[in-house]
């Protein structure tokens, strides 16, 4: 259990940091959307989407194969259990939830900057 809850720490930070890596790449985008009267929930959707998207994929490649390893790895057990699929969508939700909240974090810290300070520095 604490292998796990250290695995999706190290996850997360992972994650926070391509996405602060993403906002800081982006710092002149973000200024010039706020400047053009974006809000600050356009601009975080719009960063979090795009992650979003990432982790989309990884979960659909994800599932299948856990799915099949996971079978695979019970036929061998004399008394054989069954995958529940409910397990593999509560996965595939906290995955989903903990990448919204790390991304999002970031997001909106990047979007609630001054765009002046954005704009002018080089």
């Amino acid at each position: 259990m604490a292998f796990t809850i250290l695995s999706i720490l190290v996850a997360c930070l992972g994650l926070f940091g391509l996405a602060a890596f993403n906002a800081d790449k982006r710092r002149k985008e973000i200024g010039v959307r706020k400047v053009m009267g974006a809000s600050v929930g356009q601009i975080t959707y719009r960063l979090t989407v795009d992650f979003l998207k990432l982790v989309g994929v990884a979960i659909s490649v994800a599932i299948p194969l856990g799915y099949f390893a996971m079978n695979k790895w019970l036929e061998d057990f004399s008394y054989r259990i069954d995958i529940a699929w409910w397990v593999l969508a509560l996965a595939a939700f906290l995955a989903l939830f903990i990448s919204i909240l790390t991304v999002s974090y970031q997001s909106i810290k990047a979007a609630i900057v001054n765009p002046i300070k954005s704009l002018k520095s080089e």
